[in-house]
């Protein structure tokens, strides 16, 4: 950890493109361009900003939501992939670290995913939100612990969640034991309300506060017309406004900057990185303040997988590691975590 590096961070609050396939990737490279005049070397986008986030499940029933669904389909991206690959072309002319969310499409499925993109353009994670939240579920899969990862980029050690995932706390402890510096957070906004928008602050200030570390918070934004053109039924357009928090929080929990609530923006501030080791001299949630003896987490990063072939986990034999199918000790090699858990 360099503790006497400061980074210019900023959050974008940006309205997708609902008509055209390509239209929301082009204003991310305009903005990513728009930050780079400004001295941005991390740049966090909403959740699952491209194409879009299917605000038309939140106030349709799914019964008619069939066409919208297939659209995002349509309009989703893989990761890696050509827009992805345009977005690294961005962030490596820049020298900026980028963290966008996406609509993954993974053939017959859809996921939430957040891409973090190094400020050399590569590709340094690719993580599906574990649990998509109440309506969400009918649009995305789920995803694995294998993306509960902290990475090290140009700008400090990064880990990252989307909206809801910031109530399980086991999943931001996870990040926590790894050390991050910077959390970058998204979430869809211009949805539920005020309401919406208290929550977010009150979750970004105490995740920064409990981790000692920064956190970069994006939400995104509808225009009018845009609410119009999902529904025409003005109780559900209620629904679809207010909720938005783009934030930049200190490890003491401080605002930094001016938060964007309404319309289109960047919240830009200064990160001094020494205020992390400031914080956690006074409580670090995952060193002198732990007491691991007591409470501690155990979690599978292993990939889900639909296939579980017993010739390649086992060998032409059956057995690997020679131990007879069906004993203590074999049982104990193939589950490795299970049997520690009972250990």
């Amino acid at each position: 950890m360099n503790e006497a590096r400061t980074v210019r961070a900023a959050a974008a609050q940006i309205a997708p493109d609902l008509d055209t396939a390509g239209g929301t990737l082009d204003k991310v490279c305009d903005w990513i361009d728009a930050a780079a005049e400004r001295g941005v070397q991390l740049l966090v986008f909403p959740e699952t900003l491209v194409p879009y986030y299917p605000y038309f499940s939140f106030v349709r029933a799914p019964a008619f939501s069939g066409p919208d669904h297939l659209a995002l389909y349509q309009r989703a991206v893989t990761v890696p992939g050509p827009e992805i690959d345009r977005v690294a072309g961005r962030a490596r002319r820049h020298g900026m670290v980028v963290v966008l969310g996406v609509n993954e499409r993974d053939r017959g499925t859809l996921y939430n995913t957040q891409v973090v993109l190094d400020g050399d353009g590569r590709l340094l994670l690719k993580r599906r939100k574990i649990t998509p939240t109440y309506h969400e579920r009918m649009i995305w899969g789920q995803g694995d612990a294998s993306g509960l990862q902290v990475v090290d980029s140009a700008v400090g050690r990064i880990g990252a969640l989307a909206c809801w995932e910031h109530y399980n706390p086991l999943a931001r402890y996870a990040l926590m034991t790894q050390h991050e510096e910077i959390h970058c957070a998204q979430f869809p906004g211009s949805m539920v309300g005020p309401v919406f928008a208290d929550q977010i602050e009150a979750a970004m200030r105490h995740h920064a506060a409990e981790s000692g570390c920064f956190v970069v918070n994006a939400t995104g934004w509808l225009e009018e017309h845009q609410i119009q053109a999902i529904t025409d039924d003005p109780a559900q357009q209620k629904a679809l406004r207010g909720g938005c928090m783009t934030m930049i929080v200190s490890p003491e929990g401080k605002v930094l900057g001016e938060p964007v609530t309404e319309g289109e923006g960047l919240c830009v501030a200064d990160l001094d990185l020494a205020l992390i080791l400031k914080r956690k001299r006074m409580m670090d949630s995952v060193g002198h303040y732990a007491r691991p003896e007591l409470l501690s987490l155990l979690i599978d990063r292993r990939p889900a997988a639909t296939v579980h072939d017993l010739q390649d986990i086992h060998g032409p034999h059956g057995d690997a590691a020679g131990a007879p199918i069906g004993s203590d000790e074999h049982e104990q090699q193939e589950y490795p975590l299970q049997s520690a858990a009972h250990q």
